[in-house]
């Protein structure tokens, strides 16, 4: 009998050690899970801090010369206001807007110019003018008939604008108010402009 029971206990031996493997893998499996994802969320922490490192880096780093859009203006406009033609190469408001970018350079005054589109005449000119005017410019310069006429019939309501009239004469017409200049087209120009210009800001205090 008795000898019956030990080999019954025997025959389950190599099941009991079975099973007891098989719970010992299990335990092995499940604390090297838990290890792996310690390890997983750590290289991820790593890779994070590399990442933002490096972001950190990159963003201090300023290859080049500096943006000119950060550039500061000061709160004083020069306009310019052409014909339909705009500031194209050759053109007299070509030279005007050089010597605008000039006096900009030179005293942080904002610049922008607007061309008169549509019919060239004074009547569709006039209300190109009054956008400009709008924009309170200290200094606003006028290239082409239509514009200078209106130019000048605006200064004399508008002594605190200084205005430039290019419109190929050599002389200031009868009649024209003291905040205005006449400029002749040529190579003097954008050094006539940028010399008002810069005047202006200087009496602006800016």
């Amino acid at each position: 009998m008795k000898t019956r029971r030990a080999w019954r206990a025997n025959d389950k031996a190599p099941e009991n050690r079975y099973k007891l493997g098989l719970l010992r893998a299990m335990t092995a499996a499940a604390r090297l899970s838990r290890d792996r994802r310690a390890w997983l969320a750590a290289g991820a922490v790593t890779l994070v801090a590399v990442v933002a490192g490096v972001w950190v880096h990159l963003a201090g780093r300023q290859d080049g010369p500096p943006d000119t859009r950060a550039r500061q203006y000061k709160e004083f406009d020069a306009c310019l206001l052409t014909g339909d033609k705009g500031i194209a190469q050759g053109t007299d408001a070509a030279s005007a807007w050089q010597g605008m970018q000039r006096a900009s350079l030179q005293t942080r005054a904002r610049i922008n110019y607007v061309p008169v589109t549509g019919a060239q005449s004074v009547a569709n000119a006039q209300p190109f003018l009054n956008s400009l005017m709008q924009r309170h410019c200290g200094v606003l310069i006028a290239v082409g008939a239509p514009q200078t006429r209106v130019a000048r019939e605006a200064a004399a309501d508008h002594a605190e604008v200084r205005f430039v009239l290019v419109d190929g004469t050599s002389s200031k017409p009868r009649g024209t108010a003291g905040n205005v200049t006449v400029a002749t087209p040529g190579d003097a120009l954008p050094e006539t402009v940028a010399s008002v210009i810069q005047r202006a800001v200087e009496a602006s205090g800016q």
